[in-house]
């Protein structure tokens, strides 16, 4: 295979929590051109989605908490509502969608469905973000959620109709993009059935 890219040299700016890399590499255009380039890369490691549903109730659980990033680009009071999520670490994405779910929700779940896999900001950043879906009931419910407190998470759980959800979609007030893909997701199912 014809080789397109060639790393020359990688320079770490920042590790504090993920890695911000400088990356110098030659990329072979399509006319067959190399440029010379230089962009940076954040890395946090991959993660982890999960979207609860129960069917008998047509309730999604969604959880709220505060982004920092969203409120320096202009979210007042930066709270945002998504689906759990957290990074992988050393654990599988399934493994880890059980995991942040029961610490956010206070959902014991275990019947995961994959979704996809997406990239969620390729510009800039490394991760892939695994996306599930699964279902819950009342009986799942093993504590209140709302995260870990040697975390520092501060994580309120919501528990509404879907139909509030998809609303919350369509008049932009869900703005995280694995939320509005794993609701989507959710969306055509109904569709189709």
């Amino acid at each position: 295979m014809e080789e397109k890219v060639k790393i020359i040299g990688t320079k770490i700016l920042s590790d504090k929590w993920g890695i911000l890399n400088e990356v110098q590499y030659k990329l072979k255009s399509s006319n067959g051109e190399w440029l010379d380039l230089k962009r940076e890369s954040y890395n946090t490691g991959n993660g982890a989605a999960v979207l609860l549903y129960n069917p008998q109730t047509n309730k999604v659980i969604l959880t709220k908490q505060f982004r920092l990033p969203t409120y320096l680009n202009g979210n007042p009071g930066g709270m945002l509502t998504e689906v759990c999520a957290g990074l992988l670490d050393q654990d599988t994405p399934e493994v880890c969608a059980i995991k942040e779910a029961e610490e956010e929700t206070g959902y014991r779940i275990s019947n995961l469905v994959k979704v996809c896999e997406a990239y969620m900001s390729p510009g800039s950043a490394t991760e892939i973000m695994h996306l599930f879906i699964a279902e819950f009931n009342e009986n799942m419910k093993v504590s209140d959620g709302g995260g870990l407190d040697e975390e520092q998470e501060d994580i309120r759980v919501l528990k509404m109709d879907f139909s509030r959800a998809w609303e919350m979609v369509q008049h932009g007030e869900i703005k995280d993009a694995k939320t509005i893909i794993l609701m989507q997701h959710l969306k055509l199912q109904e569709l189709l059935e």
